[in-house]
């Protein structure tokens, strides 16, 4: 577990409108409230009605009131704005690092004395203050990259003139873009719609290319720069980000220009259904690909390989691994809901029922030592992402993107990606959205 690594910067909101909202919320608690009860606000649409069940099981078991709300997609930092000025505010909620520490300070408790930070297998994950304190603990680490079906590579590799005979020799971008086309040429012979499921672009819905996929170039110029931050880029790595944006576009199940109306679930189906190959996502995916109804694709067959964009030594790179997701307690509720919360929390990775929610359920790699090996995620991309984080010969790639300077940055580039995927804008358009809003977020 020596990978794990801490996660920089992060998120959203204004300052100074948290600022403000800290002056006058009313979602602060009376001094003399007592009622313990817990409010999360869940940050994954994809995960509410596992929440919803666990809730339903802590208070049937502790009599303790737990209530879960989920944001909508790419909507959470304004539901918490939102949810947090009101009496009922969210007593255990989430940020993203510590960019989103400094934006939502006014309300996050010390954690440092917490079970659940003690029991951390590497404490530097933890978000921490100035004052050196802890007010942001990581419960999950994931991964993501491109995952495959196996059973369809297979089938491919067993064609005449395949370009590759197993997927061990695919190890960069130049090799993956041709053997990708090779089986958009032969899809009739495979048996699917296109070797990528569809790029979706519908607005909410983009986040797995503005923000997940952006990670790569936004990384790589930090590494050249020797930084983790920045207040300008100049976006040097994009043309790598254009060639396997392009590779998806034009190898997939959809034409181009339908891309701006699918959805996440769309793409996830198509794979599911053995209609694509290959789909980016991460392994918290395996739920949509398994419970699709008529899915064709065996556990064992789900793999996944990392993002290749055609970046010097990309043969020994493994897959984007790290955490956007740490739990933060409410400073502004009672003493009552924070101790409830708190003790929330500690069921969560220390009972026997709450670590199989996390593990089981929710498909968590969860990066307390309250875990055993056998108390592992089962599901086959979070094994991949297990092996992959004990590979000492690849280098897994951080999570950068919790730098990003706001949701709406994120939004504006994924709408010019939308506009590029329908060939409505050039390229040298889509950088400039998004080298001029950074630098206007991040460098005024």
């Amino acid at each position: 577990m020596s990978k794990f690594m801490k996660v920089a910067a992060a998120s959203v909101a204004a300052a100074a409108a948290l600022s403000t909202l800290a002056a006058c919320s009313s979602g602060s608690d009376s001094a003399d409230d007592t009622t313990g009860s817990v409010y999360y606000l869940n940050f994954k649409p994809e995960s509410d009605a596992t929440w919803q069940e666990i809730a339903k099981a802590y208070t049937e078991e502790t009599g303790v009131e737990v209530k879960v709300v989920t944001a909508a997609s790419g909507t959470y930092e304004q539901t918490l704005k939102s949810e947090i000025a009101k009496s009922d505010a969210p007593t255990l909620f989430q940020i993203n690092g510590p960019i989103g520490l400094k934006n939502w300070q006014d309300y996050t408790a010390d954690l440092t004395d917490t079970d659940f930070n003690k029991a951390l297998l590497d404490p530097s994950m933890a978000v921490k203050g100035e004052d050196g304190k802890v007010y942001g603990v990581p419960y999950v680490v994931e991964g993501y990259g491109i995952i495959y079906n196996q059973s369809i590579m297979d089938k491919y590799f067993a064609l005449s003139g395949a370009k590759a005979s197993s997927m061990e020799e695919i190890n960069n971008f130049a090799t993956l873009k041709t053997v990708v086309e090779d089986m958009q040429a032969r899809k009739d012979e495979l048996g699917i719609d296109g070797v990528f499921a569809s790029t979706s672009l519908k607005p909410g819905e983009d986040w797995r290319w503005q923000t997940h996929l952006a990670d790569l170039p936004v990384y790589f110029e930090y590494q050249d720069d020797g930084v983790d931050d920045k207040a300008e880029m100049t976006f040097s790595h994009g043309n790598e980000f254009k060639n396997i944006f392009d590779l998806y576009l034009q190898n997939s199940t959809i034409d181009p220009k339908l891309a701006s109306s699918k959805a996440v679930n769309d793409s996830m189906a198509e794979f599911a259904l053995g209609k694509a190959a290959m789909v980016q996502n991460g392994n918290w995916a395996y739920g949509q690909i398994s419970d699709i109804e008529g899915n064709t694709v065996k556990p064992e067959d789900v793999k996944m390989l990392p993002i290749y964009t055609g970046h010097k030594g990309e043969e020994t790179q493994g897959l984007n691994i790290g955490t956007e997701n740490f739990f933060s307690i409410n400073s502004q509720v009672s003493e009552a809901k924070q101790k409830a919360s708190i003790d929330f929390v500690n069921w969560l990775i220390n009972s026997e029922k709450g670590k199989k929610y996390m593990v089981e359920d929710l498909g968590f790699i969860p990066p307390f030592n309250t875990f055993t090996d056998a108390e592992q995620p089962a599901d086959p991309l979070a094994k991949e992402v297990v092996s992959y984080l004990s590979n000492t010969e690849l280098t897994t790639i951080p999570w950068v993107f919790t730098t990003f300077p706001s949701q709406t940055f994120k939004d504006d580039f994924g709408a010019a990606l939308s506009q590029y995927a329908a060939g409505q804008m050039d390229w040298d358009k889509v950088v400039e959205t998004f080298t001029t809003g950074w630098a206007a977020e991040k460098g005024a």
